[in-house]
């Protein structure tokens, strides 16, 4: 089977595909200067634009985990979520708080998606 890497930096891809499976990389907001909701919106938008490149989309996600670096913040989060989300095709979901890579990140996001 081959490996299909994407947007390939110095120590991580963007995104993997291997077979039918897409694996993504924790994503981060571009513009960390946006509160929880706002970098959500970024990181969402930023998954759809991975997962269109990777040749599928959000209703063939399989799974994905929110990091938070405040889970006070969780109710922000979901507004982004809830509003992107594709209602008939939800995909298994974690959400937990944890201190992110720099203290200007508020939420980071990793998924996986079927091809």
């Amino acid at each position: 089977m081959s490996i299909t890497r994407l947007e390939v930096g110095q120590r991580l891809s963007a995104a993997v595909v291997h077979g039918d499976t897409v694996y993504l990389a924790g994503q981060v907001a571009p513009d960390p200067s946006a509160g929880v909701k706002g970098q959500t919106e970024q990181i969402l938008k930023k998954i759809d634009g991975l997962l269109a490149a990777a040749g599928t989309d959000k209703s063939r996600l399989l799974s994905a985990t929110v990091w938070l670096a405040n889970i006070g913040t969780y109710d922000e989060m979901n507004a982004a979520w809830d509003a992107w989300l594709d209602r008939a095709n939800p995909p298994a979901r974690a959400t937990v708080e944890a201190r992110l890579a720099a203290p200007k990140y508020l939420v980071e996001i990793a998924a996986i998606a079927a091809h």
